[in-house]
């Protein structure tokens, strides 16, 4: 009888055949490697107890003059700021009417109310605020009318719906009086990519009643923003819609405004793809916007910035530093990511470095690479002046260069995609940890689900599956802070458990090897017992693990043989103590290892365990 020392190759190769690669790590989810061994990862716990409304895509986190710090949230149907743990509504007004533009009609024993507002411009889902309404007679009062809605159907383009909290009876016979005004929002857009429209269309009826939709008319698009700091301030634009301008100055209740709206602004963008505030130069940038002399017209490959400090004034002139480049190549802009010293800008065939070079062109753009591809305008994360990020069905990093990174988990991540909704991937940097983290809906879901992780430290590669829409790192707040699909916000690496649940749960991680033999496999080989190398960290005082050893005859067959066994802590003074050995009773040729734990309070990192096998003869 002889112990096998169980010792892995650090990551998750999944590009050969699990025996071909036997002494690696074949699966796992929630884990990590540090220094070569695996452990869970960190918890997450919720940052607030109130929640945002629809799907967060974008998060932007900054600090005030005064040392407040916000966080920015755009999702498809609101823009929020958020301080302490209170979500403020920011979202822009698209349009306000007149007094008396807009009347009410209600139905005795019913809680939707018909609202008539010519031209009205609204789609499905989209907010609207009244004031000034009077009391329609009945339950439907004056209280009920002033506040915001969300239209809840579009009967056509003079005319919709709304809910109200109460039915109405016989005596609601009026219409609101002649002094309501409503104030629209920006149009809300979509949650799910429509199949067969790159983008994807809106519903049917969104443009002219009864017309299938276009991806040209507002709320036609999966809803992402870009955002970024001017200052305290804060800039951000809505995905081939408008640029906003929010004044911290003018409080948690103030909304933001289109930036040309500014006072003084002069041949300001209404239009982009992606907005950037140059730090060094103060100046900021939009990428695939409506050019000076054509405004309203996009033109998906222009690049405009404004003159230095000065966020209204974009007319280029002599006497400023506001001007325009315009990429040659591709036929859009697909993202643009800010690092340290420059401005990385991806077209949908290539990547150009933007650098500040000061007067007479602010800025310079150079190509540095051709046939590279992004996955989304979240799909890219910086780490100081490298950039890593996910194309269509590989990942690159540059570093002054553009490469691919070696990936023994591309198939087991391409393989499995959803191309129809890939503009939700989104990308996130670790910084404690060295990793990055891309978060991508797997084949048949149409929401994201999974996570594949890079570690560039260590150079390897895992994987798992949670649900995460946007991602801002450690930096302002002390730990990552991401969006989940249920309308919170959460800091991670936080604690050791699931803070999505409540009460908190167990977080459930795994690690399963690929199988390993004796000689060449052409031996049975018998195992009695196994010796756990495993550290608890941070973890109650009776924390518990579960190993399982697999057995199988061939490597194209399914496992034989499995028994599995707890591995508890039996005492904690002097020093941390364990269940000593586990037996077991297998025979196979080849043999796989996993270990896993969903328990409550708990956290492991696993060693060098062995294994006592004697050999079983040839057959």
């Amino acid at each position: 009888m002889s112990f096998l020392k169980l010792q892995f190759r650090p990551g998750i190769n999944r590009e050969v055949t699990p025996y071909a690669d036997e002494g690696g790590w074949y699966d796992c989810d929630k884990v990590r490697f540090r220094m070569g061994y695996p452990e869970s990862i960190g918890g997450w716990e919720k940052i607030s107890p109130n929640q945002f409304l629809g799907s967060c895509r974008a998060l932007h986190a900054w600090t005030a003059l005064d040392n407040t710090t916000y966080i920015g949230a755009g999702t498809n149907l609101k823009y929020y700021v958020m301080r302490g743990t209170d979500f403020f509504d920011i979202t822009p007004i698209r349009s306000t009417t007149a007094a008396g533009d807009v009347t009410f009609s209600a139905t005795s024993g019913s809680a939707v109310i018909e609202v008539s507002d010519t031209a009205h411009g609204a789609l499905l889902n989209d907010f609207v605020t009244f004031s000034g309404a009077v009391s329609l007679g009945g339950n439907i009062t004056a209280a009920i009318l002033n506040a915001e809605h969300q239209i809840t159907n579009i009967i056509d383009g003079d005319t919709y719906e709304i809910t109200v909290s109460v039915a109405a009876n016989a005596s609601d016979t009026g219409n609101g009086g002649a002094a309501v005004v409503g104030a629209y929002q920006i149009n809300v857009g979509l949650d799910t990519t429509i199949v067969g429209t790159g983008w994807g269309a809106g519903t049917w009826s969104a443009g002219a009643w009864g017309a299938p939709a276009s991806t040209a008319i507002p709320g036609a698009q999966l809803r992402l923003w870009s955002h970024d700091n001017y200052g305290e301030d804060l800039v951000m634009n809505v995905r081939d819609g408008g640029i906003y301008y929010w004044d911290e100055s003018g409080g948690l209740n103030s909304r933001a405004v289109a930036l040309s709206d500014l006072s003084g602004a002069t041949k300001a963008p209404t239009v982009a793809r992606d907005v950037v505030v140059s730090d060094r130069d103060r100046h900021v940038v939009a990428f695939g916007c409506d050019g000076e002399f054509s405004i309203g017209t996009q033109d998906p490959l222009l690049i405009r910035f404004c003159s230095q400090e000065d966020i209204t004034d974009w007319e280029s002139l002599t006497t400023n530093t506001a001007g325009s480049l315009r990429i040659s190549t591709g036929s859009e802009i697909v993202a643009a990511i800010k690092t340290k010293q420059q401005i990385l800008v991806f077209t949908d065939v290539s990547l150009h470095t933007m650098q500040y070079i000061g007067p007479p062109f602010t800025f310079g753009l150079t190509e540095v690479s051709q046939g590279v591809s992004i996955a989304s305008q979240n799909a890219a994360v910086a780490v100081n002046d490298t950039v890593y990020w996910m194309g269509k069905n590989q990942f690159y990093v540059y570093n002054g260069n553009v490469q691919e990174i070696p990936c023994t988990v591309k198939e087991y991540v391409f393989d499995n995609f959803n191309q129809f909704q890939i503009q939700k991937v989104m990308a996130g940097h670790n910084t404690e940890h060295g990793e990055v983290w891309w978060f991508y809906p797997s084949g048949n879901s149409n929401n994201v689900d999974r996570y594949v992780i890079y570690n560039y430290l260590q150079q390897i590669w895992y994987y798992g599956n949670l649900a995460r829409t946007a991602w801002v790192g450690r930096g302002v707040f002390a730990y990552p802070i991401a969006a989940g699909t249920d309308g919170y916000l959460y800091y991670h690496e936080f604690g050791i458990n699931d803070g999505s649940q409540n009460p908190p749960v167990g977080i459930n991680a795994y690690i399963q090897s690929n199988a390993f033999d004796m000689g060449d496999g052409d031996r049975f080989m018998s195992a009695w017992r196994v010796i756990p190398d495993i550290t608890f960290r941070n973890s109650d005082s009776n924390p518990q693990a579960t190993i399982t050893v697999k057995t199988q005859d061939f490597p194209g067959g399914g496992f034989l043989e499995e028994e599995s066994n707890t591995v508890a802590r039996t005492a904690t003074v002097p020093v941390e103590k364990f269940t000593t050995q586990q037996y077991i009773r297998l025979r196979g040729r080849s043999m796989a290892f996993r270990l896993e734990s969903d328990q409550y309070n708990t956290s492991w990192r696993l060693g060098a365990p062995r294994i006592d096998i004697r050999n079983d003869g040839r057959r």
